[in-house]
């Protein structure tokens, strides 16, 4: 079973950075594609960004794309958003999970999901 842990949120004021991460406490995460994905409030959850088990493939929401990447620590198992230029409306609770296929972009393949962590950035 994985597990997805995320950790790295916290208050940022417009411009500054954040880095996220997931790691799991079940199951590594190597072998499975990762997800990155943000619920504001009121709003329904939306993808960030998604890699491959292979790091080989990684896509972007368009309104992210530039400022956030998506890695992988593959000693440490660990995966990590690296969130640049931040603004307002990046605002909300990001989730990790991971779904079962090496490589995905369907939100609903993403089986495996962690307790979220909540990012704000204030204008």
């Amino acid at each position: 079973q994985v597990q997805p842990v995320e950790s790295g949120g916290g208050l940022v004021q417009t411009g500054g950075s954040l880095r996220l991460s997931c790691a799991s406490s079940g199951r590594a995460l190597n072998r499975f594609g990762v997800g990155w994905f943000r619920q504001a409030p009121g709003k329904e959850r939306q993808t960030v960004a998604v890699i491959s088990a292979s790091e080989a493939f990684r896509d972007y929401a368009d309104s992210v794309r530039g400022r956030f990447t998506i890695s992988r620590d593959g000693a440490k198992a660990t995966v990590s958003l690296q969130m640049d230029n931040l603004k307002p409306e990046d605002t909300g609770v990001y989730y990790c999970a991971a779904s079962e296929r090496n490589w995905t972009t369907q939100k609903d393949e993403y089986v495996y999901w962690g307790q979220g962590t909540q990012v704000t950035v204030s204008s």
